[in-house]
């Protein structure tokens, strides 16, 4: 998998995910989205890098469409317009980052390889602060950080 910066589009799996978006009828892409995030959250055992990184790009993308949230102005992500996502969402967000950053994902033990760990991981500790303002992350043992 290429890997260039530690932004949520910017991989293969991530921008391979927007073209796939891209693709897909607009009425189908909330679907689309949903189907990937509940696919990260329902893996049972160990979390495969290609679907962490699609969880990742999903989740920004929600993110986008809350308050505080970044808008995706990469041209690694969708090019076509996205519809306004449902509310039940963000919470589906919120887990899927967290079994990102868990224990059992080899997305996040790939960037703890990296110097770049500290910052990806803060990265997503952004989108899931836009996600869930109210709540707090689970406490990270993974890394020390």
């Amino acid at each position: 998998m290429g890997t260039w910066d530690i932004g949520p589009f910017e991989n293969d799996m991530a921008a391979d995910f927007a073209y796939t978006l891209d693709e897909t009828a607009q009425d189908k892409r909330e679907g689309l989205v949903r189907a990937t995030l509940i696919r990260t959250v329902q893996a049972l055992d160990y979390l495969e890098s290609p679907e962490g990184a699609e969880a990742v790009a999903a989740a920004a993308l929600i993110a986008a469409q809350c308050p505080g949230g970044e808008p995706i102005s990469t041209s690694f992500g969708p090019e076509k317009a996205l519809p306004a996502f449902a509310d039940d969402l963000r919470p589906l967000a919120v887990e899927a980052l967290d079994r990102v950053l868990a224990e059992e994902s080899e997305l996040a033990e790939l960037w703890d390889e990296t110097p770049s760990g500290p910052k990806w991981r803060r990265s997503i500790g952004r989108l899931r602060a836009v996600l869930a303002p109210e709540s707090r992350p689970p406490e990270d043992t993974s890394s020390g950080l």
